[in-house]
């Protein structure tokens, strides 16, 4: 389906004033005609009087083609089941007032998205999913505005099978609207689905944290690749991923954010620990680190200034004070030896 765009239908306020000036024909038709049959107009008064009774009667069906279009709003607009154009720029149109708008998610809002609800504020029925359905569906409009889909935290699977929560948020416009309402029964359902599928295939390509022997690029490499540390990466696949799957429904996806990501509760106590036990085994490598530098430059300087010789058995215990006296989680109590050295 080929979006056709209608642009010479901008001549709302002519035919507004050219209905009305009917009207008042129609009025003055019927007036005359009964003045006239008063006074035994005949043929020509029963005509005036027909003409202006059965216009009075029809005439609000051309009203019906009046249409009235806000910025970043969109008209699909279909004439006996066959699409005739979309209405797109902002103005005041006459349309064949046979014309019907489509809009098959005219009753859907998604989460947090700036649908064009008519002002009237009803309050949502029915909720599945992303997707909730109101009671309003006289607004056939389609917004062009930029939208925000905020879809709820899903518990899924790393590729090392670690259950995690994580939530993104999703912006997105219809650029095409034929595709969007005739290409997909209800193009913000449809989206909403496959942004939840998309989510999934990228989550599950990725570990939680930084893990050895893991290709997450598909280069057969391993990588540093992560939910955690390469979260712009993960969001600008999850945006293409999500874009291929809507290309067809005349959607543009403008951007993905990461909004929410954690371990699942039941296994967050037993990584938060492990975090921790990682990060006290890496810190006790730099201390011991650091020790051995200090230890090996104190042998250095006592060597140099000859300020004492140290047989290899004094060396070692020295070595080994002074490890514990730089390891220790304690400050080292001071043992004063008032003995000789030997």
């Amino acid at each position: 389906m080929k979006e056709k765009i209608l642009n010479h239908k901008k001549n709302g306020f002519a035919m507004l004033f050219l209905i009305i000036l009917l009207y008042a024909a129609g009025i003055g038709c019927v007036i005359l005609g009964a003045n006239m049959s008063d006074n035994g107009g005949g043929a020509l008064a029963v005509l005036l009087l027909v003409v202006g009774c059965i216009w009075i009667a029809i005439g609000w069906v051309p009203l019906m083609g009046l249409k009235v279009l806000k910025p970043q709003e969109a008209l699909v607009l279909t004439l006996f089941g066959n699409y005739i154009g979309t209405l797109k720029e902002e103005g005041f149109y006459y349309v064949n007032p046979f014309c019907s708008s489509v809009n098959p998610a005219a009753k859907t809002r998604l989460n947090q998205s700036g649908d064009v609800d008519g002002g009237t504020g009803k309050p949502l029925m029915i909720s599945y999913g992303q997707a909730s359905i109101s009671g309003d569906g006289a607004n056939r409009k389609i917004s062009l505005k930029i939208m925000t889909l905020n879809n709820s935290r899903q518990k899924i699977n790393d590729c090392l099978g670690n259950p995690v929560e994580i939530g993104i948020a999703v912006m997105w416009r219809v650029v095409d609207t034929a595709k969007a309402v005739f290409n997909v029964d209800n193009y913000k359902e449809y989206l909403s689905l496959q942004c939840d599928s998309a989510l999934r295939d990228i989550v599950r390509i990725y570990p939680y944290d930084v893990a050895p022997n893991v290709d997450t690029t598909g280069d057969g490499l391993a990588d540093e690749g992560s939910l955690r540390g390469s979260s712009e990466v993960v969001a600008s696949r999850i945006r293409n991923e999500i874009q291929q799957k809507v290309a067809d429904a005349g959607l543009e996806i403008l951007e993905a954010r990461i909004t929410y990501l954690a371990y699942a509760p039941e296994i967050a106590a037993v990584m938060l620990q492990r975090q921790q036990a990682s990060a006290i085994v890496d810190a006790r490598k730099m201390i011991v680190d650091g020790a051995v530098g200090m230890v090996e430059l104190a042998l250095e300087r006592l060597n140099e200034k000859h300020t004492v010789e140290l047989d290899e058995e004094r060396k070692a215990a020295m070595v080994s004070n002074l490890l514990v006296v730089l390891c220790g989680n304690h400050d080292a109590q001071p043992v004063v030896n008032s003995g000789s050295l030997y």
